[in-house]
């Protein structure tokens, strides 16, 4: 008996050790497989760092790696249709050093700004122009903060995650239909699918055009999160292991991050719940410039109020919030 208890005691041990073996290489192989870039460099007059961590999230329009069918599928046209890289979405999330809940800022990709090099122009021209480097570069300078990891995703990895997890639950409360990208959801709570997904961020089919999608990225980046850190995902194999490699497949970070800094950030965002604080940079009207197209203005006092309270690690003043539940 006490033979048959050493050789089980001694399987049981052998197999625990096997599983933590496969459990680090499987961690180092999806650590591997992140997408990496210079997201930053040092400059004259660069931020210092301050308390708590700022992340610059980013939403890509690329195709790349997507087949004719996918491009089909999500209604996303083809390089030929959308040459070079451009950024649909641009969000800065910050995480407070001490107690409190993050915040949530979108950065509106039509905000006119200054561009180190090519003087002002809309936010996401820095990314066209310079890449992620330019782009955390003029987030930095037009905000006075100094941002510490950076993340992005393009088209088809954003879809593919909202399918690993098994669809996101969401509740409009009107229609919505754009016919330039074959979205059609109405009113009503759902479960929208990839593609569905996919449309619902892109839509600049409402009154406020690009303000109203920067509110409608927040909500469903808020509910895919919560959805992607719950028991019913992380408990599932059936979804948390798709999950984790369609991440480690499809996004991008800067070349100084890892998986356990995107573990963390799911980890604190997640567990923030309703208490994450999300608005839009307040702005202050748009105009259209010649040469340049479609504007927004940021209010440079609620605006300067607002990133203030960031670098201090400080609760945002309500008055400064655009946008806030």
């Amino acid at each position: 008996m006490r033979a048959f208890l050493r050789r089980t005691t001694r399987l049981v041990s052998l197999a625990l050790a096997a599983l933590v073996v496969l459990g680090a290489a499987a961690a180092l192989y999806l650590d591997f497989s992140l997408g990496r870039v210079p997201a930053f460099t040092d400059y004259l007059d660069r931020n210092a760092p301050a308390q708590g961590t700022n992340w610059l999230l980013v939403g890509s329009d690329s195709r790349e790696g997507l087949t004719a069918e996918q491009e089909q599928e999500l209604v996303t046209g083809g390089t030929a249709d959308a040459a070079g890289s451009r950024t649909d979405t641009v969000m800065l999330l910050h995480v407070p050093a001490g107690p409190g809940a993050p915040t949530l800022v979108s950065l509106p990709r039509d905000s006119f700004v200054p561009i180190n090099g090519y003087g002002p122009n809309k936010l996401n021209a820095a990314y066209a122009y310079g890449g992620p480097t330019l782009l955390s570069r003029t987030v930095e300078e037009a905000t006075g903060l100094r941002i510490d990891h950076y993340l992005e995703i393009g088209l088809g990895g954003f879809a593919g995650v909202v399918d690993a997890v098994g669809g996101v639950r969401m509740c409009l409360p009107q229609a919505i239909h754009d016919p330039k990208i074959d979205l059609t959801l109405p009113a009503g709570c759902q479960q929208l699918t990839g593609a569905q997904a996919l449309g619902f961020v892109r839509t600049r089919a409402f009154a406020r055009g690009d303000l109203e999608r920067a509110e409608h990225q927040r909500e469903f980046l808020t509910s895919l999160v919560h959805k992607a850190t719950s028991r019913e995902v992380l408990f599932n194999p059936v979804r948390s292991v798709p999950m984790a490699w369609r991440l480690a497949a499809t996004v991008t970070v800067a070349d100084g991050d890892h998986l356990d800094d995107l573990g963390r950030l799911g980890y604190q965002a997640g567990t923030a719940g309703e208490g994450l604080v999300t608005a839009t940079v307040p702005t202050d009207g748009g105009m259209d410039m010649p040469g340049v197209g479609s504007v927004l203005f940021w209010d440079k006092a609620k605006s300067a109020e607002l990133f203030a309270a960031l670098q201090q690690d400080r609760p945002v003043p309500r008055e400064a919030l655009t946008g806030a539940p």
